[in-house]
């Protein structure tokens, strides 16, 4: 009887201390999910150093996890599951998520420093106004080339391309957007022109380039471009940036004819549970020396007005980032097209690239 004794106030003991030790965890879950904030954005898009001052700061525990592509962070999002406060989709995408209602909107109050943004990066095509986005990034899509391999010569316009004298010395990036955008602004068509026949005279003139390119690629111009592999690359001008420090000999132009101007954007998606957060997080992001902290690590162009004064001075001058209003007015936002419109640039882009 005395051992059945012991052995059920052993039991009870037992009991006693996993129901203080989940009673415990439980709380501990409870309030570390109050002071959490969860953070979806691209590799390598934000100064580290940043997320552990916002910590200190806010008292936020910080969940910070990461995409490589628009399309796949749509598709977590829309999948649901997990519970993300914050997402840095890009421009297009960001029209995409709020015909979707995917996106929930962001109480300016709550973001005082969205008065340092410069006034040409606001109220743009793709969120009228501001109600689900902030800017983030900005850049263009240009020409990287190497003066040195060309013999000193200059490019100053798409049309350039098409010189005979640049036969197998051009890098494309492997996107419908980018090139058939290159198309038709060569004709002076709009990046957003989807008239037929415009569309057909666009391919026929990207088919003509052919014999220039040495190849369609994504990442690897990083490494071929610096290496000398080929003279001219069209790209992002953050990727510009990464490839010029590795070599100095390289440079990097808009073309005159215009080009596209791309936004990456802070927002909140529907499902937040710490929207609160996520602004605070945002008018952060937005302080002029964090953000110019924040554009000095990540190399892209910063759209905060107040930021650019505290970049060095090598920075902020270079037009060929920081390009005035007088370019930028030339530059376009891409449109969010339906899905038989993208098809029919995939296609157009197909073809071309079987054709290479």
């Amino acid at each position: 009887m005395k051992k059945l004794m012991i052995m059920l106030i052993a039991v009870l003991v037992i009991v006693l201390a996993l129901s203080l030790v989940s009673a415990k965890l439980t709380g501990s879950t409870t309030k570390a999910g109050a002071k959490t904030l969860t953070i979806y954005n691209w590799g390598d898009y934000i100064d580290p150093a940043l997320i552990a001052k916002f910590e200190k700061q806010y008292g936020y525990r910080v969940v910070y996890q990461t995409f490589d592509s628009n399309e796949a962070m749509l598709t977590k999002i829309q999948q649901g599951g997990t519970s993300f406060d914050l997402v840095v989709p890009s421009d297009y995408m960001i029209s995409k998520m709020r015909d979707e209602h995917l996106l929930l909107p962001i109480n300016s109050k709550k973001v005082p420093n969205l008065k340092n943004i410069d006034s040409r990066f606001l109220n743009l095509s793709f969120d009228p106004a501001n109600h689900y986005s902030v800017p983030y990034f900005w850049g263009t899509v240009g020409i990287v080339y190497n003066p040195k391999m060309l013999g000193g010569s200059k490019i100053t316009s798409w049309n350039d391309l098409w010189n005979k004298k640049y036969r197998n010395q051009i890098l494309l990036v492997d996107s419908a957007r980018e090139i058939v955008g290159m198309g038709l602004n060569s004709l002076h068509y709009s990046v957003n022109d989807t008239n037929k026949k415009h569309l057909k005279q666009t391919l026929q003139k990207l088919k003509k380039l052919t014999p220039n390119i040495k190849a369609i690629v994504g990442d690897e111009n990083k490494l071929l471009l610096p290496r000398r592999e080929a003279a001219i690359g069209v790209l992002w001008s953050g990727d510009a940036v990464e490839i010029m420090d590795e070599n100095p000999e390289l440079t990097y132009v808009i073309p005159k004819e215009g080009s596209n101007v791309w936004f990456d954007n802070m927002a909140i998606p529907k499902g937040a549970t710490n929207k609160k957060g996520a602004e605070q997080f945002i008018n952060f992001m937005l302080d002029p020396k964090n953000a110019a902290k924040n554009a000095e690590y990540v190399g892209y162009a910063t759209p905060n007005r107040e930021a650019i004064r505290y970049l060095p001075k090598k920075i902020k001058n270079d037009k060929r980032f920081y390009p005035d209003k007088k370019l930028t007015d030339r530059l376009e936002v891409y449109d969010n097209f339906s899905k038989p419109v993208n098809a029919r640039f995939n296609e157009l882009f197909l073809e071309f690239k079987m054709n290479h």
